[in-house]
C-alpha cells in the first residue's frame, strides 16, 4: 500500500511521539512541585507563628512572675487561649509543673500521667529547644527557673504531611484512570483487530471458492496443462491458509503440541522457493529434533514468515538466515531468527512491533505487530529483539511453552 493511498484514505499508521508522554509527566512534575513548596511555605509561617506564640507565652510568664494577681489574672487568659500547641512547663530539674492541649495526659493521674509528660517532654526536646524562663523578683533578683517545652500542633502536623497524602491520593487516582483507559483502548483495538480479521476471511472467502471452482473447470478443459493447473491449486491452496490465519486472529485458537522443528522445516522449504537464490536459510535445533511446543500451526507459520521476509528485505536479496530451536529454562522453548542484514538502530528497537513502524517504501508496517500479538496474547509466549547490531544482523527471540 503506497504512502499516497494512506494519505489520501485518511489513515495513520504512525505510533504518537514518546515525547509527548514526558511533556505531560514533567508537566505534572513541576505542578507537585510546585504544591509541595506551597505547602512547606505554609508550614514554616505557621510553625515561625507558634514559636513566637510560645515566646510571648514565656515572656508573660517572666514579666507575670513579679506581678500583681490582676497580671496573674491575664496570665491565665494567656495560657488558656492556647487551644492548639501542646505546651508542658517544668522546673528547673525537669519535672512537670503544668501542661496543655495534651489530651491523653488529662485522663490520666499519678504515676502514670508523669511517665506520659516526661516522654513527651524528651519527645519536644528532640523536635525544639526548650525556651528558659528566669523568674526575678521586685528587688530584681533571680529566685527561679522554669523549662517551656513545645512541638507542632496536630494542625500544623497534618499539614506537614498533607502535599504528601495529596500527591499520592491524586498519583493513585491517576494510575487508576490510566489502568481502566488502557483497558478500554486495549478492548477497542481487541474489538477493531477481530472485526479486521474475519470481514478479511469474508472477503477471501468468495473468491477463493470461485478459483477452486474455475480450476476444476480448466482441469476437464484442459488435460494437457495439469502441470501448470497444479501450481495453480498451490496459490489457492496458499489463500486457503491466509484465510485461515485471519479467521484464527478473529477467535480463540486451538493450541496442540506439535514437534516445532518439522513446522519450521515446512516453512523453510516454502520460503526457499519464493525468496531470492541468494538467500541461504538453515535450521538447527538442541539437544535434538524431537522438541514439541504448544502451538497454533498456521499463525505461527505466519510469525516465522514474517520474520524472515524483514529479515530477507533487511538484507536487500543477499544473506543468510538461521532458525535455531533450543530447550530454555522452566520448561520453554526457545526460537531465533537470526540474519546477516542492515541490523536496527539502538533507538529504534523499542519501536519495532509498534504499528505502522517500517523501514520499507511499501507496506503498513503491520507485520511484528501481528507476530507480538500471535505469539503474547494467543501463544501466551514472548516475541523481542534479542540482539541488533548495525551493518552485521538481527536476531529476534521467541519463548513458547513446552
Amino acid at each position: 500500500m503506497s504512502k499516497k493511498f494512506k494519505e489520501a484514505k485518511g489513515i495513520t499508521l504512525a505510533p504518537l511521539r514518546p515525547h509527548l508522554k514526558w511533556i505531560v509527566v514533567g508537566f505534572a512534575f513541576f505542578i507537585s512541585l510546585g504544591s509541595i513548596w506551597y505547602t512547606n511555605n505554609l508550614v514554616e509561617q505557621i510553625r515561625d507563628r507558634e514559636q513566637r506564640q510560645i515566646e510571648i507565652y514565656a515572656s508573660s510568664l517572666e514579666f507575670l512572675a513579679t506581678a500583681s494577681d490582676n497580671f496573674l489574672m491575664i496570665f491565665d487568659e494567656i495560657v488558656s487561649a492556647n487551644h492548639t500547641i501542646p505546651v508542658i512547663l517544668t522546673d528547673i530539674s525537669g519535672a512537670p509543673e503544668f501542661h496543655r492541649n495534651l489530651p491523653k495526659a488529662d485522663r490520666l493521674e499519678g504515676e502514670e500521667k508523669n511517665e506520659y509528660l516526661n516522654l513527651e517532654i524528651r519527645r519536644m526536646r528532640e523536635e525544639r529547644e526548650p525556651i528558659e524562663v528566669t523568674l526575678i523578683d521586685d528587688a530584681g533578683n533571680v529566685y527561679g527557673t522554669k523549662f517551656i517545652y513545645y512541638k507542632n500542633s496536630f494542625l500544623l502536623s497534618q499539614l506537614t504531611y498533607y502535599p504528601y497524602i495529596q500527591l499520592s491520593i491524586i498519583a493513585l487516582f491517576g494510575v487508576i484512570t490510566f489502568l481502566i483507559l488502557n483497558y478500554l483502548r486495549k478492548v477497542e483495538q481487541d474489538h477493531v483487530w477481530v472485526g479486521l480479521a474475519k470481514e478479511t476471511a469474508h472477503q477471501l472467502g468468495t473468491p477463493l471458492s470461485s478459483l477452486m471452482a474455475w480450476s476444476e473447470y480448466f482441469k476437464g478443459l484442459y488435460p494437457d496443462q495439469i502441470e501448470a493447473l497444479l501450481e495453480f491449486d498451490k496459490d489457492v491452496d496458499r489463500l486457503k491458509v491466509i484465510t485461515d490465519r485471519f479467521s484464527s486472529i478473529g477467535s480463540e485458537p486451538q493450541l496442540a503440541m506439535l514437534n516445532i522443528v518439522d513446522t519450521i522445516d515446512e516453512i523453510v522449504i516454502y520460503l526457499q522457493k519464493r525468496l531470492s537464490t541468494k538467500i541461504q536459510m538453515t535450521v538447527s535445533a538442541f539437544p535434538g529434533r524431537d522438541i514439541e511446543a504448544r502451538i497454533h500451526q498456521s499463525l505461527f507459520a505466519w510469525v516465522i514468515e514474517n520474520l524472515c521476509k524483514n529479515a530477507a528485505d533487511a538484507m536487500e536479496g543477499k544473506g543468510s538466515i538461521h532458525i535455531s530451536v533450543l530447550r530454555a529454562n522452566e520448561g520453554r522453548i526457545a526460537v531465533d531468527v537470526k540474519d546477516t542484514g542492515k541490523g536496527i538502530p539502538k533507538k529504534k528497537i523499542v519501536n519495532v512491533f509498534r504499528p505502522g513502524y517500517t523501514t520499507k517504501k511499501r507496506g503498513w508496517g503491520l507485520g511484528l505487530t501481528l507476530a507480538k500479538r500471535i505469539i503474547e496474547q494467543y501463544h501466551q509466549g514472548k516475541i523481542f529483539v534479542k540482539q541488533s547490531e548495525t551493518s552485521k544482523g538481527t536476531t529476534f527471540r521467541i519463548y513458547l511453552n513446552g
